[in-house]
């Protein structure tokens, strides 16, 4: 039938953008960086590629942008791919979750999380998959209601480090998945694996109606959530794409990667 989208076509995964805006510490006003750019993270483009999804990243429009979302809305993104996929980057900015910054670097973007926030909803509206990733989990948690820890160190010095300054990915712990849910379902027999980790923030209280799916092993930091019931809200704490395939010392995410685009594929079908 025309219109109808072709099922053995690849799954077609929005993945929101992440944001430079001119004036960033460090960088020069000129040139390209005296633009707004909104891009997508190589490796995250070739995790959704090697599991046969197409990547499309999809583009913040705000009141300042030369087009409006009158011309064209987030939720028309949302009709016409078949999931959301929520990059890293930023830290989501305290005002979202009720607070103030207890740092001026802990400010985050509040741009962005509007703008993704706003994404989510046209997806899960529509019962298309949406998994986050790394600040795409934090930002999860906040849209439902739940809060973070603005920097573990300082407020959770208990914990372990969760981020290492100049190992970037290949800093790792171990994670323990929690029995019983769909992400443990995914590994049968397995307990633990080991995991990168770059994040100074985290899960403080955990979204209504959200459970926790793996935890640090070290600290009991919340790793991975999940929204049971109808639709597929999904995320972890640590970046599947930054994990090589084959390495036998971390996580393989193909497992997580293959029910994301299966729920995909399922959405599009129905």
């Amino acid at each position: 039938m025309t219109g109808m989208k072709n099922e053995n076509a690849p799954a077609l995964i929005g993945v929101s953008a992440r944001i430079y805006t001119p004036g960033a510490a460090g960088i020069p006003a000129q040139g390209v960086w005296s633009k707004t750019l909104h891009y997508l993270e190589q490796s995250v483009a070739h995790w959704l590629l090697a599991g046969g999804a197409a990547p499309v990243m999809v583009p913040a429009v705000d009141a300042t942008s030369i087009v409006q979302r009158s011309d064209i809305a987030l939720h028309d993104y949302a009709a016409a791919l078949d999931g959301l996929v929520l990059q890293g980057g930023n830290d989501v900015a305290p005002q979202s979750y009720g607070e103030q910054p207890l740092h001026p670097d802990w400010q985050g973007d509040r741009v962005r999380d509007r703008y993704e926030m706003e994404l989510i909803r046209a997806f899960v509206a529509l019962g298309k998959p949406v998994f986050g990733i790394c600040r795409g989990l934090q930002l999860l948690n906040v849209t439902y209601g739940g809060t973070l820890w603005q920097d573990l160190p300082t407020q959770r010095p208990q914990s372990l480090d969760h981020r290492v300054s100049g190992r970037y990915e290949q800093h790792h712990h171990e994670v323990e998945f929690v029995p019983g849910t769909r992400l443990a379902a995914l590994y049968p027999g397995r307990a633990r694996t080991t995991t990168n980790s770059i994040h100074h923030q985290g899960i403080k209280d955990l979204a209504p109606g959200f459970v926790v799916e793996a935890r640090c092993a070290a600290d009991g930091l919340v790793e991975a959530v999940r929204r049971p019931g109808p639709g597929y809200i999904a995320a972890v704490q640590w970046h599947p794409e930054f994990h090589a395939p084959g390495d036998p010392q971390v996580q393989d995410d193909s497992a997580i990667l293959g029910d994301l685009l299966a729920a995909a594929r399922a959405a599009r079908g129905g």
